[in-house]
Parts: structure tokens; C-alpha cells; sequence
């Protein structure tokens, strides 16, 4: 079998891009291992794409300079089947006729989206990626979509019947034009403590907890700096977090181990997620003594926790790998905090338990990248009509009636 031609997009315009570079340098790393031809596909923060050898060191992102690491700037060709990439601007091709040419840089086989938050994680490079006909290995538009919005993800699971906590939302308009209105409704729908978030974010960033009217002013003056929609939610006394990982594609649906992350602080911040725990060895990513990995929650627990990710995954029609985090009261209630649909290292190390190497995560990803490509392309996207040959151009049809 020929090798494959795997193109690694990561980085973008997000909070979370810091985080994204890790998760790429290692998936990167293990992809090679795996027998891919690997090509970094690297957003930067001004949201230009660029590739090259040189993105494959960390030292080149801590003082970003293209030109100084001989990066080449890039886009995918759109049309659909091309799947190549392209520099961008085009090149000026030199001679006696001159004009424009664009040499292809690599033809990709498979995309491997990399991108934790706004733009890439919430289905907006899905949907480029959907426009090339470019095979990828991350959940769809849907899926990424939904899943990164944390109000319509809430929505979506009540649908489903799948439990959630008590939340309340508003938009930043609302916050602007009168803040104890907001509080009043905030307030009346919820019982302190309570947690304020950004709808469209990650990694614990711009969360904040609040256990009076004063501290839920300030946390809501955080959230709304990082989104236009916010997301209040419940608070739980002595929560538990429990987060699965689901691998799979359709009915093909499998959770792994659980694990119990473990914070210092009232809930699991940004320094717990990362600064704490990346490791540098490459064998376990992001776990590290701030996790318990299996959790220790019993067998009937974990049971339930792994049907719930499952669920949650369905729900969604996800594709790929995602982590499902989940709460557990002292009660032995469970429910979903909120599913990331690309997760931080993939939560490959969740898979090593389970004794799946990331390489052969990585195998079964691109399985499932084809797979759902193969569906789509199975689906008619013609319809033969007479709507073009009973058209009279130059005249103004009435308003709902049809030609």
C-alpha cells in the first residue's frame, strides 16, 4: 500500500492555540510512526497557514518568524476532489508571458484537524475541509459545531434525554444594557455557588465561580471578554469529574478507561489541564499525578459513565476520538459537563490503557476518516429540474410563486 499524504492543521485565532501546537507536535510525532508521510498545516495567531520542515520544532513557536524558518505561506485548494496544497499568494511565474501559477505542495490523502477552540475545533475548518472533499479525521460540521457551543450542546442532550446540569444563559447585549437584570435572572433560575462560562471556549479558560452577587459581577465581566453568549451553570458540593473517551465512527462506537482528573483548586483550571501536566517523554501526553487513571468510581460506575459517553456521542454523530466529561455528586448522580471533540493529546493516553499504542489510534482514525467519506460521497447531490429552461431571464417573478 502506498503512503499516505497526512496533512496536520493546527494552531488558528484561539484561546486554546498553545495547547493545540503541543497536541499537534505529538500526534505529529506518532503519525510518522505509524508509516504517514507527515505535512504541518500551521495556523498562526494572525490567522495566516503556513508549512514547512521547521514547524516540526517547538522552538520555533515561542518567537514566530516565517521567514526566519523559511516557512512557506499555504492554503488547501476548495475545489472539490483537488485536495492539494497550495501557496498562497500565488506564485508569479517568470518569462516572456508571465502571469500566475500555483505549484502544488503536497496532494493530501487524509486531514488531521489538531485545533482545540474557536476556529477549527467548532466546525468551521470541517466545513473547508468538506468543500475540498478532503477526507479528516476530527467529528463533523455537526458534531464540531454543536459540541463547542456549550448552550446548544445543553440543549441538544436534553432533547436526547441525557442529563445536565441546571444552567441559564445570556447574550453580552443583555449584560451591557443592564447588568442586574442579568444577575436578577441568573439568581432566580440558580441557588449559589454557580459556575459562569463562555459558550464557545475551552481548557477552563474565562471560567469563573461565584458564590454571591458581588464575585458573580466580576466572573461574568471575565466570561463576557471571551464571548458574546454565556453559560451559567449550577454549582455541585464535592464534585467528582469523570471523563471517558470514545473512539468509533456510526454504530461503531467504543469507550475507554475512565479517569478522575484531580485539581487544587474549587475546579480543574487551565494550570491543572496543562502547566501541570504535559509531559515531555511523549509516552503519556497529558496524564500525569493530577489524574487517576482508571478512576476509582467501582465497576457499576464506570459502566454507566462509559454508556453515558456513548450516548453523548452518538447524540452528536461525532467521528474520530472525543473526551466526554462528566460530573458525579455525592448522590451518585452522573451527568455531562461537556464533550471536546477534538480533546488535548487526543486523550491517547486514555487509549494506552486500554493497550492501544497512538499510532494505531491514529490507524483507526484515518479508518474512520475514509469511511466517512466514503458515506458522503454515497449520497446524490444532483437534482435534475426545469427550473434553469422555464426561467425567462429579465423578468421579475411574483414574490412565492414558483417558475
Amino acid at each position: 500500500m502506498a503512503q499516505l499524504t497526512m496533512a496536520v492543521i493546527y494552531g488558528s485565532r484561539s484561546c486554546e492555540h498553545d495547547v493545540s501546537v503541543v497536541s499537534a507536535l505529538q500526534f505529529m510525532d506518532a503519525a510518522e510512526k505509524g508509516g504517514y508521510k507527515v505535512v504541518p498545516v500551521y495556523i498562526a495567531r494572525d490567522g495566516k497557514w503556513y508549512t514547512g520542515d521547521a514547524l516540526r520544532e517547538v522552538a520555533v513557536y515561542r518567537r514566530f518568524d516565517p521567514a526566519t524558518h523559511n516557512l512557506r505561506q499555504t492554503q488547501f485548494d476548495i475545489s472539490a476532489g483537488s485536495r492539494n496544497l497550495i501557496p498562497w499568494p500565488p506564485a508569479k511565474r517568470k518569462g516572456l508571458f508571465g502571469g500566475e501559477e500555483n505549484p502544488v505542495i503536497a496532494h493530501i490523502d487524509v486531514a488531521a484537524p489538531l485545533l482545540h477552540g474557536l476556529h477549527g475545533e467548532d466546525g468551521t475548518v470541517q466545513g473547508l475541509l468538506e468543500l475540498a472533499g478532503i477526507p479528516y479525521t476530527s467529528s463533523g460540521v455537526m458534531g464540531s459545531a454543536v459540541g463547542m457551543d456549550k448552550i446548544a450542546m445543553k440543549l441538544l442532550f436534553i432533547g436526547a434525554g441525557l442529563p445536565v446540569l441546571p444552567y441559564t444563559w445570556f447574550l453580552r447585549d443583555a449584560w451591557e444594557r443592564d447588568p442586574e437584570a442579568v444577575m436578577a435572572q441568573v439568581e432566580k433560575a440558580l441557588a449559589y455557588p454557580v459556575f459562569v462560562k463562555p459558550a464557545n471556549l475551552g481548557s477552563s479558560i474565562g471560567i469563573g465561580r461565584a458564590v454571591d452577587h458581588e464575585s458573580l459581577g466580576k466572573a461574568i465581566e471575565v466570561a463576557i471578554s471571551f464571548d458574546r453568549r454565556v453559560l451559567v451553570e449550577a454549582g455541585v458540593v464535592n464534585p467528582k469529574e469523570v471523563n471517558c473517551s470514545v473512539l468509533g465512527y456510526g454504530e461503531e462506537v467504543r469507550p475507554s478507561v475512565c479517569e478522575m482528573p484531580v485539581s487544587t483548586e474549587e475546579f480543574l483550571t487551565y494550570q491543572d489541564k496543562y502547566l501541570r501536566a504535559v509531559k515531555t517523554d511523549g509516552s503519556k501526553g497529558m496524564q500525569s499525578l493530577a489524574r487517576q487513571v482508571p478512576a476509582p468510581i467501582g465497576e457499576e460506575m464506570t459502566e454507566r459513565a462509559q454508556k453515558l459517553a456513548c450516548d453523548a456521542f452518538r447524540t452528536l454523530d461525532c467521528k474520530g476520538v472525543v473526551r466526554v466529561d462528566m460530573l458525579l455528586d455525592e448522590d451518585g448522580n452522573l451527568c455531562i459537563n461537556e464533550i471536546n471533540t477534538i480533546p488535548g493529546s487526543l486523550a491517547f493516553y486514555l487509549w494506552v490503557e486500554e493497550g492501544m499504542g497512538y499510532p494505531q489510534l491514529i490507524e483507526g482514525l484515518v479508518e474512520y476518516a475514509f469511511r466517512a467519506h466514503a458515506q458522503k460521497t454515497r449520497s446524490v447531490f444532483a437534482y435534475d429540474s426545469t427550473i434553469l429552461q422555464s426561467y425567462q431571464q429579465g423578468t421579475r417573478a411574483a414574490k412565492g410563486v414558483k417558475p
